[in-house]
């Protein structure tokens, strides 16, 4: 049997996208194809946005021709002699990461198997603000856990986490607070594992106090003396390692006045992974020590996992005339990050987190070094998908993309114009 299925790029969407036409798939983005084994499959692709475009199966060996001309077309034909869920995509550098991909499924595949805890720590999970009131101590629990979470569709790997989650909780104090820190090192860990706390006065930010084996578990004090937006970390040999797997999070002591308020947080931490396998493979996949020596990381990652903070679950969403706040930092362990968010000016940043310093005003893109941070405010006028990323932008491409979600009117005195195709914002 002969199975035939027709798709446009972009249509009249502007986004980097396939869209069906025609039978059950009409209209449909990125629809999903079925076929049952043994099916002769023809997909035509028509071009209907004038930039240049393909559509490739890897597994079936077939690619169709790039073209650019509107309304220019070109098919590709093989037989679905594999079982399983297969990819098609266009392979123009950025267009696969921007959304122009979709799903072939031929008869009735097992489901993945290849599945891991969600360890993505959700934006908008920070604590209350502390406001004004004086100096108490506060406690503060922290439980080493190693999870074989998701990295990727289809693909895990074991993490370090604090709390099961990358970042681990985001912590919250005031100045002249005493922090009270419970550490735990889970049983189920194979690995020692301590904590660094950059917001300590004193050896190794708490890691003297706290490298711990498996089942151990400690407590130990430190002194908030100074405001700030600050990093904590896994500090156990090999330290770039227990960080490359997730081990960081991020704690904020707030001025004896607290904070102006603002309408929303958001909590967003920047992270390098290292895999012997080749970034996009599927399976379990295994932390590579020498790609970290060499500072050859396969994926970038906001919060933990590629694309994490993309998911309807996990974007960060607000509304037009609100101002937000984005605490953001670097686990690294190695790449400064140029944070950017594409179509917005940061109002104010707090630079390298210093609460104690003016901020900078109308700020494009500001630079954050490993194990250091930021705070921006951003005010929103107009609605849409804002997309945080890295300016040094080839790593969207390694999975650090993150989307800003805005509801509400449209102001055409700020923002105003027809929308063109493949823009992939």
């Amino acid at each position: 049997m002969t199975v035939e299925y027709t798709l446009l790029t972009g249509g009249d969407t502007g986004q980097l996208e396939f869209v069906g036409v025609g039978g059950d798939i009409d209209g449909q983005i990125n629809p999903t194809l079925t076929a049952n084994p043994g099916d002769v499959v023809k997909i035509t692709l028509i071009n209907a946005d004038r930039m240049l475009h393909d559509v490739i199966i890897d597994e079936f060996n077939a690619q169709s021709d790039q073209f650019s001309g509107r309304d220019e077309q070109d098919s590709i034909t093989f037989t679905a002699d594999q079982v399983g869920e297969f990819v098609y995509y266009c392979s123009v550098p950025g267009h696969r990461q921007a959304g122009m991909w979709g799903k072939l499924v031929v008869g009735q595949p097992s489901a993945p198997t290849v599945t891991g805890a969600n360890i993505v720590q959700h934006p908008a999970n920070g604590p209350a603000p502390v406001g004004e009131r004086e100096p108490q101590t506060v406690q503060v629990d922290l439980v080493a856990e190693e999870v074989v979470g998701q990295l990727a569709d289809n693909t895990s790997m074991t993490y370090f986490t604090f709390n099961g989650t990358v970042p681990g909780p985001m912590l919250r104090v005031r100045v002249g607070d005493t922090v009270e820190v419970h550490f735990r090192n889970d049983t189920t860990s194979q690995f020692p594992h301590s904590v660094d706390f950059h917001a300590a006065t004193g050896p190794g930010g708490g890691a003297v106090y706290s490298n711990l084996n498996p089942g151990d578990e400690t407590v130990f004090s430190f002194k908030a003396l100074n405001p700030g937006l600050y990093v904590y970390h896994c500090a156990t040999p090999s330290v770039a390692h227990h960080i490359a797997n997730g081990m960081y999070g991020m704690i904020l002591v707030e001025p004896e006045a607290g904070l102006a308020p603002v309408d929303r947080e958001f909590y967003v931490m920047h992270g390098e992974i290292y895999t012997e396998e080749p970034f996009g493979t599927q399976g379990y996949v295994h932390f590579d020590h020498a790609k970290m020596l060499a500072e050859a990381p396969e994926y970038f990652v906001f919060n933990g996992a590629a694309g994490g903070l993309t998911t309807d679950d996990n974007a960060l969403r607000a509304n037009v005339g609100e101002t937000v706040r984005l605490y953001f930092g670097v686990g690294g362990p190695n790449f400064t990050s140029s944070f950017h968010v594409i179509g917005e000016i940061m109002d104010r940043v707090y630079d390298r987190a210093s609460l104690t310093s003016p901020p900078l005003t109308d700020v494009q893109t500001t630079l954050v070094p490993p194990g250091g941070a930021t705070i921006v405010e951003v005010t929103l006028d107009v609605p849409g998908r804002f997309i945080l990323v890295d300016h040094a932008l080839s790593r969207l491409e390694r999975g650090l993309v993150g989307y800003l979600l805005v509801d509400g009117d449209p102001d055409p005195t700020i923002f105003d114009g027809q929308l063109t195709a493949g823009s992939g914002h």
